[in-house]
This record gives structure tokens, sequence and C-alpha cells, in this order.
């Protein structure tokens, strides 16, 4: 139903305006389209609306040429991509998951938390990073972080622009209203064991559910852009929607493919060793003091060796 070498508009018209109207659907998948941030953030109300942000991002110019860089798009793939699978499949995104993905396999895992759910999750709590680098002094920063941290004390960079799509830029996801949105790109709630099966199932066979074949899975992982990324100014690469193994985020093995999140959530599968991973929390611990997620990885390395 869809072609990856198509343009966007081709099937979201309105996504045209702006010099966007050749953009590929494969530039959109891969964070090339530098629509990580918008001129105007939206209330957080329209947000929650669906249909004001779709309009807001298909009227955005993009922050960079398509195609001549990636970035990593926090807020906004979401609502891009989800507007896609809305134009294409006539579902919103949420409501797609959960038919097309979590009901065959059985997953404890939402995009738009049902009322009669929202008792089971447990509420988010923040800790603040033991060393604050957007305060600390510029000398005392060692070289290799000083631009990132540039970036985190500026206002405009790319960097917190990204995660400022709306007014205010502070979302709660503790809020029912959030948490009963579709936000696909921010306020999924689940288990790690619903999270490691659906990995589990598009590598493999999870009680007669497949979710994609070889083929379409090879087409997936494979990569797409690496380098520096605009937004989190270190190197990153992508497939088509998956991150890949970087010196930093090493997984399992090379073939692996998956996505962090926040907080230090992360979900892989790794299909050189038959691996599915997931794991979750509900605190959040900003900076470089997580290692929660890391650890466990490491111990899923060092058990395979």
């Amino acid at each position: 139903m869809l072609d990856l070498d198509a343009p966007v508009a081709e099937y979201w018209p309105e996504f045209a305006a702006n010099g966007k109207a050749d953009l590929p659907v494969r530039w959109l998948l891969a964070h090339q389209t530098g629509l990580v941030a918008l001129d105007r953030p939206v209330p957080l109300s329209d947000a929650l609306a669906w249909e004001p942000m779709v309009a807001a991002l298909a009227a955005q110019r993009p922050l960079w040429t398509p195609g001549t860089a990636h970035g990593y798009h926090g807020r906004t793939w979401g609502w891009l991509v989800g507007e896609v699978i809305r134009r294409v499949s006539g579902c919103t995104p949420g409501r797609f998951f959960a038919e097309e993905i979590a009901a065959p396999l059985g997953l404890d895992f939402f995009i738009g938390l049902p009322s009669r759910e929202r008792e089971r999750v447990s509420r988010m709590a923040y800790k603040q990073p033991e060393v604050d680098l957007t305060t600390a002094p510029l000398e005392s920063i060692p070289d290799e972080l000083r631009e990132m941290v540039a970036a985190w004390r500026d206002p405009n960079s790319l960097s917190n622009r990204a995660f400022a799509v709306t007014d205010p830029a502070e979302i709660d996801f503790n809020s029912p209203e959030v948490q009963s949105a579709e936000l696909p790109a921010s306020n999924g709630v689940g288990t790690a064991r619903g999270l490691a099966r659906m990995y589990a199932a598009l590598i493999g066979d999870v009680d007669g559910v497949r979710l994609l074949t070889p083929e379409i899975l090879a087409l997936a992982t494979a990569e797409q852009v690496s380098g520096v990324d605009q937004v989190m100014l270190v190197p990153s690469r992508f497939s088509l929607g998956y991150m890949l193994p970087t010196e930093t985020n090493a997984m399992t093995g090379p073939k692996s493919f998956g996505h962090t999140g926040r907080g230090g959530s992360l979900g892989f599968a790794d299909p050189e060793h038959g691996i599915a991973f997931g794991y979750v929390m509900n605190h959040i611990i900003g900076g470089p003091d997580d290692v929660r997620a890391a650890s466990l990885v490491k111990a899923v390395r060092k058990s395979l060796a």
C-alpha cells in the first residue's frame, strides 16, 4: 500500500507546502526531512487533538535541505509517520497498532491508553542528574561534550527546539489526557514483556504471528543514514525508522535494530542471536547518570560469549 520512494504528498497532499512536494516517504522514516521543530509551537491541546498538529507540520518549512542531513525527530516523527499511516490505512496510528500488532500478539502495550487500563499505570517519577551539565562551568566540561552542552544551553538550538513543539514545551505524561491521546513518538504505555514480544515477532514467529517477512525485515533494517546527528550532535545511524548500533548503543550485535526511549527505556531485536529485548521504567533519570539499560544489555552480551 506504500511506496517508500513515492512523495509523501502522494498520500498526504497538504504536505507539499513549503517546497516539500517531492520529499519521499523514505526520508520521512529515516529522519532526513528537517521537520524536527515548528517555527511556531502549537498549544498542547492542539497536539493532543492530532489534526491541528499535522496541519502545522504540513505547512512547516524544513529546517535543513531534506536529504542532505539527518537528525532525530524526537517529537514530530510520531505525527509525521502517523499521518501517513492514517492516510494510507484509514486508521489512526494508535488504532492501527492496536488492531494490527497488539491484538494478534496479545501485547500489553498501547498508543492511546484506554480508560480501563489507567489504574494499572505507574506514575512517572523524575530524578535530577547528579551533575547538571547545563549549569556547570564550560571549562570543566570535556572537550568532546562542549558542542552538545552549548546546544543544550541555547533555547534556539535544534537540540532544544526538537523537544519543544508544544506550548508549554513540557508535557505531563502522568496526565490522563496525555496518556489517552495518540502521540506515537512520545506516549507509548506498556510492559517490558510487551515491548520484547513485539520485537520478537519482527524477527521470528511468536505463537503463529510474524509481523514482517524476512525480505521486508531486511528492507526495514538496512542503514539509510549515519554520521553526526543534527539534533543529538553525536553519531547516530537510522534505518527505516529504527536506530542501528553505534559505539554508545551497541545492543547485542551488528545486525541489531531497535530504539531508545525517554528515561533510558530500550527495545531492540537481534536476528543473528535470536534475541528480543525490552526494558521500561517509571523512574526517569536525566543526564549521563542512568546506566540501567546499558548494564542489562552488557549482561546479555556477556551471556552470549
